[in-house]
């Protein structure tokens, strides 16, 4: 007779898997690295700042040559070392403000967004750490840019009625104001492309709120044109980075918070899209 033994099986257990959460640190490391894998952050970085420091030094040098051969252009009579050194932000604005677009509108166009929110289901974090990124990279740019287009000029318009330096009253806050004018850009631009989700469509957009509405403001009467200039978005943020202001212009202060009032309903407008439609 055979007995049978029942031999119990241990249960078999699968291998633990990592526990991975969605954390804010994580989202942002994401979007560096999505930001600097990409070549064109670096070619239009590179523009962005070779903007803002080759146009300072022409204009610097254009300032020396008039004042050494007596024929100074009107345009550069009450012109500083500050406002020489800064005259390529204007120029700086639209490479930042551009790259910022193609840091959200680019992701529609490949269709990678569909990946990126399918990792952060949430949604809005997305949209908060590619500002945050991109803001602070542009800032930098800026802010080395202007500060090195500043002790260059300087030095070349030394000796001349716009000789300034570090220590003189208000340059530095007028070197910090034109990086922080750039960082704010940077965020308009990522809140654009996230908006309209065209690269074509924020590009224009951006271009038009920042060089094409203040030129056509212009047209209107003068009473008209005088209350509204100085809280268009160029014109508030160029406030920023003024050396000197009149009764046309705001004070560095106002000019700050009119721009980041601008810079919320960008992304104000990109959130409630981000979160209320689908990709």
């Amino acid at each position: 007779m055979s007995t049978l033994t029942a031999t119990a099986e241990e249960p078999r257990t699968a291998p633990a898997r990592p526990a991975y959460r969605v954390t804010g640190r994580r989202v942002l490391a994401s979007e560096w690295a999505k930001l600097w894998s990409l070549r064109s952050t670096w070619i239009t970085l590179g523009l962005g700042l070779l903007f803002l420091v080759a146009f300072g030094l022409i204009s610097a040098s254009r300032y020396k040559s008039g004042i050494t051969s007596g024929h100074l252009d009107r345009d550069f009579a009450d012109s500083t070392a500050v406002s020489l050194s800064l005259f390529g932000t204007n120029f700086a604005q639209l490479a930042l403000g551009v790259l910022g677009v193609l840091v959200t509108a680019g992701e529609y166009s490949t269709g990678m967004i569909r990946s990126t929110l399918a990792a952060v289901p949430r949604r809005l974090p997305v949209l908060w750490s590619k500002a945050a990124v991109f803001g602070l990279v542009a800032l930098v740019v800026g802010t080395v840019g202007g500060f090195v287009a500043f002790l260059f000029g300087s030095g070349i318009v030394a000796g001349t009625p716009a000789a300034m330096s570090l220590s003189h009253a208000g340059v530095l806050r007028s070197l910090l104001g034109a990086g922080l004018y750039l960082g704010l850009v940077g965020v308009i631009g990522t809140a654009l492309g996230a908006l309209l989700r065209s690269v074509a469509g924020g590009i224009s957009v951006l271009v038009a709120a920042l060089m094409l509405i203040p030129g056509l403001i212009s047209l209107l009467p003068s009473s008209w044109r005088d209350d509204i200039s100085p809280y268009l978005p160029s014109n508030a943020g160029e406030s920023m980075f003024a050396l000197t202001h009149d009764s046309t212009t705001l004070s560095p202060g106002a000019g700050l918070l009119v721009f980041l009032g601008w810079t919320a309903l960008a992304l104000g407008g990109a959130a409630y899209r981000l979160a209320r439609t689908d990709v």
